[in-house]
């Protein structure tokens, strides 16, 4: 009955508003609810969190607060300390379906995001074709922990907080910026906890085109104004001294990655803020230069041609029913065994 009394808390103190949207926590402390017997399984978890939302969705009536509020969600978020190690590489972990999933050890993260992940596909699906809001899936992410929980995000979401941990994985961090994930970071947050803010990555993923903006995290703990947001981008601003170019940009890359309806991307980037490039760009409302746009849209294209590029040679080198060696892999193996010829240094 958690979501019902969810529901009834945002309905009796008259907490909607045009301008606040909600995101759902889920806590990963599978382990924690075993030990205290309030669950017997991950699949009881997993149940208790989805069901109700699929319930709900195919028969609004039975809980109207409920269906009222699931409309001011925009979407959901994982979180625990990630620097907890896990077992994310073990096949053993991957075997057990969430309902034998009885044991009282945490299941590794990659494990936790597919099942979220799958759960809030289909209900996004069912949502979708009864004409309901859907939500997104915005995990914690990369602000700890091994890189695994990167590829983990990068399969199943197109969002994520924090993101730190991809200054540790070139690879991943070249494939979240050809994929544009968005990485809504807190530095201040991260320089409490994590990471001194002079080694924040912030700088360097949006120098590199990341689609990285700005957000807070935990503002009545972390942070000493009454606009804990302003805060983030003040410091940000004067430490790494971001343009008003720089700040503008990330401000429209925040507005593009909240989950706020189209109609107020609309109001705030313009009609065509969802077009690629200049086109997508409208600077009376988002005051960043059309040539910005034009040179993040263009190297990006750029980069993608080349991966595509190479991969498609790659592909073309492959005959059918086997694996080609390239001339120069060829070489460096040296001779086959047995040909009599003596292999060279």
């Amino acid at each position: 009955d958690e979501w019902a009394k969810l529901a009834d808390w945002f309905y009796e103190h008259r907490l909607c508003s045009p301008n606040v949207r909600w995101m759902i926590q889920i806590p990963r402390l599978y382990s924690v609810y075993k030990s205290a017997g309030l669950v017997g399984s991950f699949g009881d978890l997993l149940a208790n969190v989805f069901e109700p939302l699929f319930a709900v969705t195919l028969d609004p009536s039975s809980n109207p607060r409920l269906h009222a509020f699931l409309e001011a969600v925009v979407g959901f978020d994982s979180v625990d300390d990630e620097s907890k190690p896990d077992d994310s590489a073990s096949s053993k972990a991957w075997s057990v379906p969430p309902r034998q999933w009885t044991a009282r050890t945490e299941p590794s993260y990659p494990y936790w995001m597919y099942f979220v992940y799958a759960n809030l596909r289909s209900l996004n699906a069912l949502r979708r074709a009864r004409g309901f809001s859907t939500f997104e899936f915005r995990p914690h992410c990369g602000e700890a922990g091994d890189v695994a929980h990167l590829v983990a995000a990068f399969l199943t979401t197109t969002k994520i907080n924090h993101g730190i941990q991809l200054r540790r994985s070139p690879a991943m961090q070249y494939l979240y910026y050809l994929a544009q994930i968005g990485i809504a970071m807190s530095p201040l947050s991260n320089n409490r906890l994590f990471l001194d803010f002079h080694k924040n990555p912030f700088p360097k993923y949006f120098k590199r085109g990341l689609h990285v903006s700005l957000s807070t995290d935990d503002p009545l703990m972390l942070h000493f104004t009454k606009d804990p947001l302003v805060e983030e981008y003040s410091v940000a601003a004067q430490i790494w001294k971001l343009s008003s170019t720089d700040v503008c940009e990330i401000a429209r890359n925040s507005v593009l990655q909240s989950g706020i309806e189209p109609r107020y991307k609309r109001h705030y980037l313009g009609d065509a803020y969802a077009e690629l490039g200049a086109a997508g760009n409208d600077i009376r409302m988002t005051n960043v230069p059309d040539v910005r746009v034009i040179f993040r849209h263009e190297t990006l294209q750029n980069e993608r041609a080349l991966v595509e590029h190479h991969a498609s040679a790659a592909v073309a080198q492959v005959p059918r029913g086997g694996r080609a060696l390239s001339s120069e892999s060829s070489a460096s193996r040296g001779p086959p065994a047995g040909s009599g010829k003596p292999p060279t240094g």
